[in-house]
């Protein structure tokens, strides 16, 4: 392993192992994992067997580019078991997503798959700074959703006191703060900001509050938000990422020497980044989507899962002593693009253009609708106090340059709208930035 070990890891042997040691385990799991797929679940039995590829023939790390692709769609289809891998007696939990068009996705762990994933939490929550004996408030809602189960069992893991508050109720969740001395707060970013605002309206000294660190997750984190709430709260702002349908949260962290990328739990997770287009592999460092097989996954497991998530992804050497690769944070899915009369626009786009604007706030939503067969986009941007101004040529003005910053980034015209301070509403939960009205 290696020499160097930095403090507060969870695992420092594995995390801090060398590359060839990494790869040498994951093709060990890999090579595993692919014969329980083949083995316990039909649906890949058939998809190998239409492939001509046997687990036998997964001799590298490279030959999982042999092995068929899974998507949402076949999750869908085989709704709400086909791919489970256990006796369901054996399984201990369900999650599933939102379900927001048509069926969820339904997942499943036994008790190796809850031991596993706790794990994965409780290394990139020291990652992120905490430690054991912290107080973790929890604003993530309990339920079908990953993200609060998730994070209560790894923080317990860690030796954390964890506090299952969950979302809503912001003036409670601040008396707590202030009663409880929680050094830790879970929540989306959007949340946590809602609390922010909603403690500084009652007078709330965050300045001398007991919060250290925010744990965010469940929704992207605009950098000019994740700045704004560590200024406003006084606390260090740490991004996770995972999905459901390959275990939840924990799939990488951010350490504090790399803050802009996560580093991934290599010997849980097979990554590949690869041409949204072709599925064929890019270079190290090269933007694509990423690809995700989780190597430990008994009750569900999953075989080069396309998460649809736009990314880059790194082998360099980390400052924080880490070894495993790190993921550049997503800020942008392929399947989030919108085509504005022939011209791909993300949102993450818009939020860098209104995040480089002096007077506005990191908070904005878009509206696209349809308006003699052409389609229009509104960006609704919300202004902060100081930049009001009781001359509606001043706030036209505004509003013009805003529209003009947008045009120039995006190559696309679109309308603004200035929106009072508070007065795009705050989600205690997901953040919803698009509305999409066309065809409705």
């Amino acid at each position: 392993m290696a020499s160097h070990v930095p403090t507060s890891l969870f695992e420092p042997a594995i995390e801090t192992a060398s590359r060839e040691e990494i790869r040498s385990l994951q093709l060990e799991k890999l090579q595993r994992q692919v014969q329980w797929a083949y083995e316990k679940v039909g649906w890949y039995r058939a998809r190998f067997d239409e492939q001509g590829v046997a687990p036998t023939d997964i001799r590298s790390l490279e030959d999982v580019g042999k092995l068929p692709f899974t998507d949402k769609q076949v999750l869908r289809d085989t709704y709400p078991f086909g791919l489970f891998a256990v006796p369901l007696d054996q399984v201990l939990r369900l999650h599933s997503s939102s379900g927001t068009t048509g069926k969820p996705i339904v997942v499943g762990y036994n008790a190796h798959d809850l031991d596993v994933w706790s794990d994965c939490i409780a290394r990139l929550a020291q990652m992120a700074g905490v430690m054991p004996g912290d107080r973790a408030q929890m604003a993530f809602g309990y339920g079908m959703f990953t993200g609060g189960f998730g994070l209560h069992y790894g923080l317990e893991k860690l030796g954390c006191m964890v506090i299952p508050a969950a979302s809503g109720n912001t003036e409670r969740h601040l008396m707590m703060i202030e009663d409880y001395k929680s050094t830790v707060l879970i929540a989306t970013p959007s949340y946590a900001m809602h609390i922010c605002e909603v403690g500084e309206a009652l007078g709330f000294d965050w300045g001398a509050a007991s919060l250290r660190v925010g744990l965010f997750g469940g929704e992207p984190c605009p950098p000019a938000l994740k700045q704004e709430i560590e200024d406003r709260m006084h606390i260090t702002c740490t991004d996770n990422y995972g999905l459901t349908e390959v275990m939840g949260p924990g799939v990488s962290g951010e350490c504090l020497s790399s803050r802009d990328h996560q580093h991934i739990a290599e010997d849980h997770f097979l990554w590949e980044v690869v041409d949204p287009e072709s599925g064929e592999p890019v270079g190290e460092g090269e933007a694509g989507e990423l690809v995700l097989t989780p190597l430990d996954k008994q009750a569900f497991p999953v075989i080069r899962y396309r998460t649809h998530d736009l990314t880059r992804v790194t082998c360099e050497s980390c400052e924080c002593g880490r070894t495993h690769a790190r993921m550049e944070k997503v800020r942008s899915r392929t399947d989030d693009m919108l085509i504005i009369r022939g011209t791909n626009v993300f949102p993450s786009q818009v939020a860098d253009v209104l995040a480089g604007i002096g007077g506005l706030s990191p908070h904005y939503r878009i509206t696209l609708d349809s308006e003699r067969g052409l389609d229009t986009m509104t960006v609704l941007a919300e202004f902060e106090p100081e930049a009001f101004s009781d001359s509606f040529a001043a706030m036209d003005a505004f509003r013009k340059h805003i529209a003009d910053k947008l045009r120039q980034s995006l190559l696309v015209s679109c309308k603004v709208r200035l929106v009072e301070p508070g007065g795009i509403e705050r989600s205690l939960g997901k953040t919803k930035y698009v509305e999409d009205n066309r065809g409705k």
